[in-house]
């Protein structure tokens, strides 16, 4: 928000990009557009990003966050549309030494190397830290009007936005869910298993997660909300169960399925249910429409499932 502002002070027009996947949305990108007052471009990047993810060139953060690679796509992608919005350059809100990792010297030098539009690629807050660019160069933003701002101290930032009236901007997190430490680990986990899909993103945003054996999973819903998404991100062949006689959760099964797999996620199934009985009758089926049968168990002891939870997985 401050970069916009900075180059729209200097009687240049901006327009916002904003790149989405399953593991960020667009919510504070619109509405930071809507207080700047400029058009929103949203590109999906989803696919592309979950190729990065199994393979990061640069790795990742603490987290499952591949952010240096990450960078690149977005400079590369809106690069992209610079010939097609009839724009000039891009601009980014990175300050140097911000992140240690992904806005260090080398990081941003790097980004701007490999996604090809390093020369133009002008970063307002600290430029004056960066060798000039080709819009500064030739005159089309001046560079003595740009800022020297960098470290991890926001101070300089918070003044900023006091000048340009900005009373309610994000916090310096960006929302990613690959930073998160509990999802992190569940992504792990797909990886070192080697497969990870659309599909496999939206299940590991819902419910508890529990692996079975190394072929098997289980993914226990926790409201209605959670039900009904486990249930639509069903796919054929996975099972379907729920306790029978009283409120309890949807559980989904797949992966290889035996009878031993589908004894151990009923009774998953029978813990996480509201029903207060020794033995639990739960109803299974294949998907799409196979055959509903019913099997009782007993509900699995919490000291067994907490060996089974995938976060407690290394």
């Amino acid at each position: 928000m401050l970069a916009v502002c900075l180059i729209k002070e200097q009687g240049i027009q901006v327009e916002g990009v904003c790149f989405v996947s399953p593991f960020f949305g667009p919510e504070k990108a619109k509405a930071a557009a809507q207080k700047l007052n400029i058009p929103l471009i949203i590109s999906d990047i989803g696919e592309e990003l979950i190729s990065i993810v199994k393979f990061p060139t640069h790795g990742f953060g603490k987290g499952a966050n591949p952010c240096i690679d990450c960078h690149i796509l977005m400079i590369k992608k809106a690069g992209d549309l610079l010939k097609e919005r009839g724009a000039s350059f891009l601009i980014t809100g990175e300050v140097l030494g911000e992140r240690p990792k992904s806005q260090s010297r080398w990081a941003l030098n790097l980004v701007a190397n490999e996604s090809g539009w390093g020369d133009y690629l002008v970063r307002p807050l600290t430029a004056k830290n960066l060798p000039p660019t080709i819009p500064e160069k030739k005159g089309w933003i001046n560079r003595e009007k740009l800022l020297d701002i960098k470290g991890r101290t926001r101070t300089a930032q918070i003044k900023l936005a006091e000048r340009f009236g900005l009373t309610d901007f994000p916090s310096p997190a960006g929302g990613c869910l690959l930073t998160d430490p509990n999802f992190s680990r569940r992504i792990k986990y797909i990886l070192k298993r080697g497969r990870i899909s659309l599909r496999e993103v939206e299940l590991l945003k819902v419910g508890r997660h529990f692996h079975l054996n190394y072929q098997a999973r289980v993914v226990v819903g926790r409201n209605q909300e959670e039900n009904r998404r486990i249930e639509k991100l069903a796919t054929p062949g996975d099972f379907i169960l729920k306790a029978k006689g009283g409120p309890g959760p949807t559980t989904l099964l797949f992966g290889l399925i035996d009878e031993e797999s589908i004894y151990k996620a009923a009774s998953i199934t029978a813990r996480y249910s509201d029903i207060k009985e020794k033995t639990i009758e739960v109803v299974y089926y294949r998907v799409p429409q196979g055959e509903k049968r019913k099997i009782r168990v007993i509900p699995m002891e919490d000291s067994l499932i907490e060996n089974l939870r995938i976060e407690e997985c290394e």
